[in-house]
């Protein structure tokens, strides 16, 4: 399990998107590194947890408990197929592009070491699947690609930074703690999308998931369970 890239994304105008600038930083690219990777601070405040990357739409994006997007290359490649078209690492806008690593598998609240076992090394917790929105969609330039991404259900995950250090490509992934608990990235982004009543299961991560998804699993569960 390593780093494929790192990526990172200059804003700039484009036409696909409401934020109110009218600029995003979706399109990444990857740079050679070492890159500082640090809790950029609370959503609407902070923005990447990358040094370099930019996050215009801090309503929505960035902030300590979305830090860090990374995707699987794997997830990559599938696509490549099924759309019949190149997607370099970055192309997800994603931040990591990770190779030997089951992403969608991974446990909300696990922990990844990044970084040589002699050297500084960055800590990252799992904390959510990304939801696809209407900039990815003009970013791909693909047709239905929100309900597509969806429907496949291999979101990627966002991270929190739990401690800061440097990144760069080739860096080995070491997964140094799994929860005892059953709650996957995959689990997490159908509750949140398409299955609304898997929200209740989802109450198993505790405080380690994204605060919003628990806020809205434990919604749920007054309503419809308590």
């Amino acid at each position: 399990m390593r780093l494929l890239s790192v990526n990172v994304g200059r804003a700039r105008a484009v036409p696909y998107t409401d934020q109110a600038q009218g600029v995003t930083g979706i399109d990444k690219r990857p740079v050679a590194g070492p890159v500082r990777v640090a809790a950029p601070g609370p959503k609407g405040v902070g923005a990447s947890g990358l040094a370099g990357d930019a996050v215009c739409d801090t309503r929505h994006h960035g902030g300590d408990d979305q830090a860090v997007y990374a995707v699987a290359r794997e997830d990559l490649d599938a696509w490549e197929r099924e759309l019949g078209r190149a997607l370099p690492d970055g192309s997800f806008g994603e931040n990591l592009t990770t190779i030997g690593l089951d992403i969608s598998g991974a446990l909300i609240g696990e922990r990844w070491r990044i970084g040589p076992a002699a050297g500084p090394s960055v800590l990252l917790e799992v904390t959510s699947g990304r939801i696809p929105c209407r900039t990815f969609q003009g970013h791909l330039g693909e047709k239905g690609w929100v309900k597509r991404f969806t429907l496949r259900g291999a979101p990627g995950a966002y991270l929190r930074v739990i401690e800061p250090g440097e990144v760069r490509p080739g860096d080995p992934v070491e997964i140094v703690h799994r929860p005892d608990h059953d709650v996957t990235v995959a689990l997490q982004f159908r509750a949140s999308t398409t299955e609304r009543s898997l929200l209740p299961r989802l109450l198993a991560a505790g405080t380690a998931l994204h605060p919003e998804s628990l806020a809205a699993a434990r919604k749920y569960a007054d309503t419809y369970v308590g």
